[in-house]
């Protein structure tokens, strides 16, 4: 009889903790939280320019983008961030025609230095503007063909460790350096992703729920094998990439067995996609868990006003009612009509105000959450080998058409 394993044993919380204890010198974003910014905030207080155009992809903005785009609704910055991922020529047209080129900073960011759809856009932008220490300055590993360039040409480099992967970089400079430029407070943005850090590894408030909710995750997760992010704010949709990145990115793997894992992400903005997504999750098959994420104070008193609109008085219920009032039920509501349903597993988290210290923690917590339940599934979660066939082959593709 020929048999095949293909399970391997769940280990206990506590061996799972000291296996994600014992990669924290090895695995680079863990101490982030704990660097020093001072050539960042140096930098970044000279720069004049009022528009910030990055160029990357992937890794490279999706984290500066949900931190971004969570915060400047609620605060004014004087600079603008500009976001080049796509290599659509009517996306970069488009984008372009936002911004005065003589007043724009680009800060040019890819791990490897090679990444066809960055260096594809900087290429393009060189041709319109010549890149100089005063408009361009790049993020990359050190020994790069990007910093090789950057170095031959006397811009300002900025590292992104080798140890740190593109996805968990955000709280490297390759978020910092443009978030400090256009304003936001990067040390009160390590503190919240260094007290979730220190709560986690000193077995504090962060420790069990983490943990507990890795460990459903895999213990369900030939069940319930989606997960998805039902974020209650358009200011979150950035997160809610960042999010998708992480998850599909580190845990889509071949574990240690050869078997085939799957946690796929999904995420939602509340109250839009009540009127669509929720339906399926509703009376769908069971196979999804549900995070919410609410915002507790909006710090904004936006009101419906009375007595606007002829014939809807049996509205008048929401006459006066603060918006951020009235997306608070709506997420309540959603949240309760799930619950009652008594078999779709849920969570709630409440982000407390719209701040860097409270998006920091929840980042943190989710990238502390992916290396966990990576350790519990036994799979490398910080490599993407199943990306790579496509860049060569792209890659392949692309000089044979040259010839």
């Amino acid at each position: 009889m020929y048999y095949s394993k293909n399970f391997y044993q769940i280990k206990s919380n506590e061996e799972i903790f000291e296996l994600v204890k014992g990669e924290v010198d090895e695995i680079g974003y863990y101490n982030l939280p704990l660097q020093d910014t001072s050539a960042i905030k140096e930098f970044s207080k000279n720069v004049t320019q009022k528009n910030i155009a990055i160029i990357g992809i992937g890794g490279s903005t999706l984290g500066t983008y949900a931190i971004y785009n969570f915060l400047k609704k609620a605060h004014s910055y004087d600079k603008t961030l500009h976001f080049f991922e796509s290599t659509d020529p009517m996306d970069i047209k488009a984008r372009i025609k936002k911004l005065e080129l003589a007043d724009t900073l680009f800060v040019v960011i890819s791990k490897s230095g090679t990444t066809i759809e960055t260096i594809s856009v900087f290429k393009y932008f060189a041709s319109l503007v010549k890149m100089e220490p005063s408009n361009c300055v790049i993020v990359s590993e050190d020994d790069s063909k990007l910093s090789d360039y950057a170095r031959k040409n006397n811009l300002q480099t900025f590292d992104i460790p080798k140890n740190v992967g593109g996805r968990f970089s955000v709280f490297s400079a390759v978020g910092l350096l443009p978030l400090c430029i256009v304003g936001v407070d990067i040390d009160r943005l390590l503190g919240g992703a260094k007290m979730v850090k220190e709560s986690f590894f000193t077995k504090k408030e962060y420790y069990e729920p983490t943990m507990q909710k890795a460990r459903f995750m895999v213990e369900n997760k030939n069940r319930f094998n989606i997960n998805v992010l039902f974020s209650y704010s358009s200011s979150l949709e950035g997160l809610n990439k960042w999010y998708i990145q992480l998850w599909g990115e580190s845990l889509g793997k071949i574990n240690v067995n050869g078997t085939r894992q799957a946690l796929t992400p999904i995420g939602l903005v509340g109250p839009v996609d009540q009127h669509s997504f929720l339906q399926l999750i509703a009376e769908g098959k069971r196979d999804k868990t549900v995070t919410f994420i609410k915002i507790n104070d909006f710090e904004d008193d936006l009101t419906i006003p009375k007595g606007t609109l002829d014939g809807f008085d049996d509205l008048d219920y929401i006459d006066g009612l603060k918006f951020s009032e009235l997306i608070e039920s709506q997420a309540n509501a959603t949240i309760q009509a799930i619950k009652d349903l008594g078999d779709i597993p849920c969570d709630v988290i409440t982000i407390d105000k719209v701040d860097e210290f409270n998006i920091a923690k929840l980042m943190y917590t989710f990238e502390l959450l992916t290396s966990i339940v990576g350790k519990f599934v036994r799979i490398n979660t910080y490599d993407q080998p199943g990306v790579e066939a496509g860049k060569i082959i792209l890659k392949s593709m692309l000089k044979k058409e040259k010839q």
